[in-house]
């Protein structure tokens, strides 16, 4: 059984923004919250006169700020039931086993923006492309200054590779916050529709739109009859997903976005609409992976 979320941390401010979410979702969720200092020690440096070991001023600075963190938390977040641990093994292989036994990984990013943390070392890129955990990136600094305790929770739908696991992270998600649902898929007129000199055929593409439309009701019609409670606006727009979901997210509380399973050794498979989003949403980012 999964009994926890887990955050993973590099002692960066995206590292603090994404223990902040993660604690408030543990709250909402009812469970604990595991920190794991996933970083590399820096070596010891040496006196250049005797030759005696001392320890890395930056591995001092980390400590105290790993030691720090549980009691901030349970400070800001009465009642979190919080443990600590720090791992010896490089991030991806760290973050890839803590993420075995919790419901959700939550990582620290800032997206193209000057890149910092995780996402400077393509880590979070990494771990999302290979986890089979839903994981949640959180950015902090410019952009970012929306605490995200607000607004809608933003679904990105694709019809063709769709999965309930999806479907169903953003429902739970948008009723843990009491939140709208909005949902959004892009979808392109098939090259036909375009005539001479690229001319727009109106007729067959709005009938093209009454059918995917219907599709994307048929795909949502059974959440809204587990969830009646939560007030479902979608909308199938044309043009490409990535771009809709940029513009969708802004104010929103969270980004859901699913991931496929593609089980290879080399290259980090996330797609384009998983990396756009990753790259230039500000909002928090769940991709959840499904097969």
């Amino acid at each position: 059984m999964l009994r926890n979320i887990t955050v993973g941390l590099d002692g960066s401010p995206e590292s603090l923004a994404a223990a902040d979410w993660a604690a408030r979702e543990a709250q909402l969720r009812d469970t604990p919250l595991r920190l794991v200092h996933a970083w590399r020690w820096q070596p010891r440096t040496h006196t250049s006169l005797t030759g005696t070991p001392i320890p890395s001023p930056l591995n001092d600075l980390r400590r105290d700020w790993a030691e720090r963190l549980p009691a901030r938390l349970t400070e800001r977040h009465p009642g979190l039931r919080v443990s600590a641990e720090q791992s010896a093994e490089w991030p991806v292989a760290a973050l890839l086993a803590a993420s075995g036994d919790a419901d959700l990984l939550v990582l620290g990013s800032r997206g193209l923006s000057g890149v910092t943390g995780f996402l400077a070392a393509s880590v979070a890129l990494w771990v999302v492309a290979r986890t089979e955990r839903p994981v949640v990136l959180v950015r902090a600094g410019e952009g970012a200054e929306n605490d995200h305790m607000t607004g809608d929770v933003v679904l990105g739908l694709g019809l063709e590779n769709s999965d309930d696991s999806v479907i169903g992270f953003a429902f739970h998600a948008a009723s843990r916050r009491a939140a709208n649902l909005r949902v959004v898929h892009g979808w392109k007129p098939p090259p036909s529709s375009y005539g001479y000199g690229e001319a727009f055929d109106i007729e067959p593409n709005a009938e093209l739109g009454t059918q995917v439309r219907r599709r994307l009701a048929d795909a949502l019609r059974p959440w809204r009859s587990k969830f009646p409670g939560i007030e479902v606006n979608e909308q199938a727009l044309i043009g490409t997903a990535g771009s809709h979901l940029v513009d969708a997210s802004r104010n929103a509380a969270l980004v859901v976005i699913g991931r496929r399973n593609r089980r290879t050794p080399f290259g980090n498979h996330i797609g384009p609409v998983t990396h756009a989003v990753l790259h230039h949403v500000a909002a928090p980012v769940a991709v959840v992976p499904h097969d």
